[in-house]
């Protein structure tokens, strides 16, 4: 965990033996995913080990503290150039809001502005107490980009599973998090699921949430299926009856009775509306429909939404799911009294969704990049943004001659008794303080002047 351009991905592409560190939009990782490897210690004994990468962007805070919960050992990866960042203190909350150990892996020491020594000084700065510096937090200088430390970092991974003492019990039914979910249009409705305890086996029923599914199809993080899967491995299980929530605890049951008991179980539990968020009721709204393509980036782009708001307006989400933007959201936006923006992030839509919401004048917007949402959607807030007119007069002047009156245009000459008439402004008539008219200044002559003060002046047309 830690800043968004430290190098997490860099050093997990290295780990994993990848010369792919990164492959999502705009450079930066947007999901949550797991990899497991295997690491042969300096004493030759072979450890697996299991990562987790969490997206460092602000929008995905959510993502990075299930991440935290999940884990048993975290990293804080800070850049030996860049020292301490904001976004690292925030990693680090979720760090200690977890209660894990953690290690800190100070990165990019191959740069030439790279300087070990003052990123130390800079995390005991920020009450990160190093080996060495105060503290008894270890710590391992590294460079993702050539290797050089990665062994040292994993030998240190091992080191402290087994200072913790953290073992697991395979004989038990396993149990674990939803750490991502998504909706395969060939396979299904797919989840990530992380094992903190206890075997998978195929036969068995999986349950988490009001969710359920048979054990038919079980994949390693390679996408490979297997037929069986033991703690702390990453697997990804297809055919659930609905779409499981993100960060939902799961436990799997021999027959599918005892699944259904626990479906039961979380159908009666009672839920509480989150009174945390209030609104202006007089604040305007913007109607808007969000399709992600998992529900980890479900929650950041609706996380995104919440804060994308001013006092005059703000964004309502009428609906919002997973998937590919079909017919039936362009119906749903074009359902009210004012058509909803359907956006898409990650995400494609169907040729019969466009067509449909072409007729129906319905704006459809795509994303790969949750940044370039949150610009596009602040922007479209502000231009619907209700303008507030005020009334503030700039002059007075008294009509004293009627010239010509054609349709909806009138020359008249008159005297300005206060302020200035200027070409273009607004104007009100009154007749003995009662309103009967208003007009625009089309033409205005005083002599050869362009606007007038005090003083008799012709005015034409109005």
């Amino acid at each position: 965990m830690g800043h968004i351009d430290h190098g997490k991905s860099t050093l997990l592409a290295y780990i994993r033996k990848s010369t792919q560190p990164l492959n999502e939009a705009g450079g930066i990782t947007q999901h949550v995913s797991a990899y497991e490897v295997e690491h042969e210690s300096s004493e030759g004994k072979i450890h697996p080990i299991t990562f987790i990468d969490t997206p460092g962007h602000e929008a995905f805070s959510g993502i990075r503290q299930r991440g935290a919960h999940v884990a048993v050992i975290a990293i804080l990866v800070v850049s030996a150039e860049d020292g301490v960042k904001p976004q690292t203190l925030e990693a680090l909350k979720s760090i200690t809001d977890s209660g894990i150990p953690y290690i800190v892996a100070i990165n990019k020491i191959d740069r030439p502005e790279a300087n070990v020594e003052r990123t130390k000084q800079s995390l005991a700065e920020h009450e990160i107490y190093i080996e060495g510096y105060g503290g008894d937090i270890p710590a391992v200088a590294i460079s993702a980009k050539t290797g050089e430390g990665v062994p040292e970092l994993l030998d240190m991974i091992v080191l402290v599973s087994e200072i913790q003492g953290l073992v697991g019990d395979r004989n038990k039914l396993g149990t674990g998090v939803v750490i991502e979910s998504n909706r395969d249009v060939k396979k299904g409705v797919c989840a990530t699921c992380i094992i903190k305890d206890g075997t998978i086996r195929k036969g068995m029923f999986i349950a988490a949430g009001k969710s359920i599914a048979p054990v038919r199809i079980m994949e390693n993080y390679k996408g490979v299926q297997v037929a069986e899967a033991s703690f702390s491995s990453p697997v990804r299980i297809i055919g659930w009856d609905s779409l499981p929530q993100v960060g939902s605890n799961f436990a799997v049951y021999e027959n599918k009775n005892d699944a259904l008991a626990h479906v039961e179980q979380e159908n009666t539990r009672v839920m509480h509306p989150n009174t945390n968020t209030t609104y202006n009721p007089d604040t305007a709204t913007l109607p808007v429909i969000i399709k992600a393509d998992a529900g980890g980036s479900l929650e950041a782009v609706l996380y995104e939404i919440k804060k994308i708001t001013n006092d005059r307006i703000r964004a309502e989400v009428v609906s919002s799911g997973i998937g590919t933007i079909s017919e039936n959201d362009i119906q749903l936006a074009s359902a009210g009294t004012r058509h909803a923006i359907v956006i898409g992030f990650n995400t494609k839509v169907d040729s019969s969704a466009k067509h449909l919401a072409e007729r129906n004048e319905i704006e459809i917007k795509t994303f790969d990049i949750i940044y370039k949402l949150s610009e596009w959607l602040a922007d479209m807030l502000e231009k619907h943004t209700p303008k507030i007119q005020v009334k503030e007069s700039t002059g007075r002047a008294k009509i004293l001659k009627l010239f010509s009156k054609v349709k909806d245009r009138q020359i008249i000459g008159g005297r300005v008794e206060t302020g200035t008439i200027k070409l273009g402004g607004q104007v009100i008539i009154f007749r003995r303080d009662a309103e009967i008219g208003e007009g625009k200044v089309k033409e205005l002559q005083q002599q050869k002047n362009r606007s007038a003060k005090s003083g008799p002046q012709l005015i034409k047309p109005l």
